[in-house]
């Protein structure tokens, strides 16, 4: 049976006004409004601190203001979904996102500056949070992970263009530019949303906002032992690869002496790496269990850490051999991601949207610790960041070491 035709029998393509592949095209796109809200400025971390008279540090901060309440409501998305419906809430996460860009747009200080980033991260991550509760609203098992996966591939774009577009928009406008590039995405976005994307979580399925019941259903999630391992190791893995992208202005400009307009020779690779990993995980579905292709993931960015390492310890920072590692990590990272994903989300069934907004909190959480406290003190060298990559990919895999087969066939996979 082919994925269109289990959406079929599911009653959602009744309802919807677009095809499968535009469906999850739409879920791709709202996904890659986070990325695209860091990838995007970050060429322009130079001339924003020279325009708004302040620090290099003031300018790296606005990172941590946006990821502190990317994470926080990371934990609320999926629950308001799972309360008043999918499509509502991310129909006003699009609004909030692009008012959040505006601004930016027209901050006049780095305080202002630091506001529009906070009302960005409120609203940013309701498309991957949500969107990930929809596919598994209507598919399951191979048929989610083959979905999940289209998705993962048509997301990884998102990293390659965004920092193109940033360094383009810099070139022929100013950094004020790029924000206004990302409140017309967003609008773009809530007009394409109101048109065609569905409702997928039936009224009778809704839950209860009602604290007490809130209040223990993160308690069962939060004590829940395999959850949290799993959850761990997608958000240690992935901070493996995020330091990268975080520390991407001084990697290319100060290591490898690159422009703002040469991005793209990082990210790039990365995001064709990313691409074969999700093609290789829709591929894997329905013949290999989760955990098998998980442990085969883990391997490709041992490899890939072990390789950044050895090229960092032996070689002055330069081109190709510094991108090299990057790409093979990226591929074991996106190889992963949906069985992990996958996983925790059959966990708790009746609250998929809560449990991947949890998820997505201890993801973003380490993500934004490291890039407030440990990211500044590894960018000096080249090594430090090889260094990071290998200790964060380490954390993961003993997380997920410890997530025992039998818990895992008991979580459905």
């Amino acid at each position: 049976m082919t994925t269109m035709s289990v959406l079929r029998s599911c009653g959602i393509v009744r309802r919807m006004k677009i095809s499968q592949q535009h469906f999850a095209f739409l879920l791709a796109a709202l996904s890659a409004i986070g990325p695209f809200a860091i990838d995007t400025y970050l060429p322009a971390f130079p001339e924003m601190a020279q325009q708004l008279g302040t620090s290099a540090l003031h300018i790296q901060q606005t990172l941590t203001f946006y990821l502190v309440p990317f994470g926080f409501m990371m934990l609320w998305h999926g629950t308001l979904s799972d309360a008043l419906g999918r499509r509502r809430i991310i129909l006003a996460g699009l609004l909030l996102f692009a008012l959040g860009s505006l601004v930016c747009a027209f901050a006049n200080c780095i305080e202002v500056l630091w506001l529009g980033r906070a009302l960005q991260g409120i609203s940013s991550g309701v498309g991957m949070v949500v969107g990930r509760a929809m596919v598994r609203d209507v598919l399951q098992g191979a048929h989610a992970q083959r979905l999940m996966a289209k998705v993962a591939i048509l997301f990884a774009i998102a990293p390659a263009v965004s920092p193109i577009v940033g360094g383009y928009l810099l070139r022929f406008y100013d950094w004020r530019g790029i924000f206004i590039f990302l409140a017309l995405f967003a609008g773009i976005l809530f007009a394409a949303c109101l048109a065609w994307l569905p409702e997928t979580l039936a009224v009778e399925k809704r839950q209860s906002l009602h604290p007490v019941k809130l209040l223990q259903a993160y308690q069962d999630m939060l004590s829940h032992g395999l959850f949290n391992r799993l959850a761990l190791t997608s958000a240690f893995t992935f901070n493996a690869f995020f330091i990268y992208v975080v520390a991407a202005p001084v990697f290319l400009i100060r290591h490898l002496g690159l422009t703002p307009q040469s991005f793209a020779v990082m990210f790039v690779p990365q995001v064709i790496g990313m691409m074969i990993g999700s093609f290789l995980s829709g591929r894997f579905a329905g013949r290999l269990t989760h955990r098998r292709t998980i442990v085969i993931s883990l391997s490709i960015m041992a490899f890939a850490a072990s390789l950044n390492l050895i090229i960092n310890l032996t070689l002055p920072p330069g081109l190709p051999w510094s991108i090299l590692p990057l790409p093979i990590f990226a591929c074991g990272m996106s190889l992963s991601m949906p069985n992990l994903q996958l996983l925790v989300l059959d966990l708790f069934p009746e609250r998929r949207g809560l449990t991947s907004s949890t998820m997505s909190a201890i993801s973003t959480l380490v993500g934004a610790l490291s890039t407030a406290l440990l990211v500044p003190l590894l960018w000096d060298s080249t090594l430090g960041l090889s260094l990071g990559m290998a200790g964060f990919l380490m954390l993961g895999v003993i997380s997920f070491a410890l997530a025992r087969p039998s818990d895992e066939a008991h979580a459905g996979a």
